[in-house]
């Protein structure tokens, strides 16, 4: 069973990032979308909320699983078993960064490959940074996010206020 695990934030889940998700359930038997526990980040929405929303909007996805870890990725990736992982690109900018760290993933175990995809041009702006602050202050992102997220988007910010 070739598995492939798909790590980040998800600080909220974006259209771009169910876009890979979706690509990549196609080119593997399971897909682990790994959700990234990082203490030194104080992200939006705690772990738990960010489980949620990726279960919710990956539930038509027979073949995804919604995980979470914290420390390496690559003890992660060993610990299920895994042979992939996944990255997705929005813009040549992005690549730099994402290189290093697969590059790094590689020395720490080389039977572990990096793929890169590229998301869907429409949403190669979008970034969960992006749909927080247009979120936050006011405006719409019912286009950028599942149904589900942006109303966990407007709880979030009624209670800032």
């Amino acid at each position: 069973m070739k598995t492939a695990v798909y790590p980040g934030s998800f600080d909220p889940v974006t259209y771009g990032h169910i876009d890979i998700i979706d690509r990549a359930s196609r080119l593997f038997d399971r897909v682990i979308v790994a959700v990234l526990n990082n203490p030194s980040k104080t992200p939006l929405f705690n772990t738990d909320e960010r489980l949620d929303m990726l279960l919710t909007a990956t539930r038509e996805i027979k073949n995804v699983e919604v995980d979470c870890f914290s420390g390496l990725l690559i003890d992660y990736v060993e610990k299920k078993e895994a042979t992939t992982v996944v990255k997705g690109l929005r813009a040549v900018s992005d690549f730099e960064s994402e290189l290093q760290m697969a590059l790094m993933n590689r020395k720490l175990n080389r039977n572990v490959e990096t793929i890169f995809m590229m998301t869907s041009s429409r949403y190669s702006f979008l970034s969960s940074s992006l749909v927080k602050e247009v979120a936050k202050l006011g405006g719409c992102v019912k286009d950028l996010v599942p149904e589900y997220v942006n109303d966990q988007l407007m709880k979030k910010f009624e209670k800032q206020f």
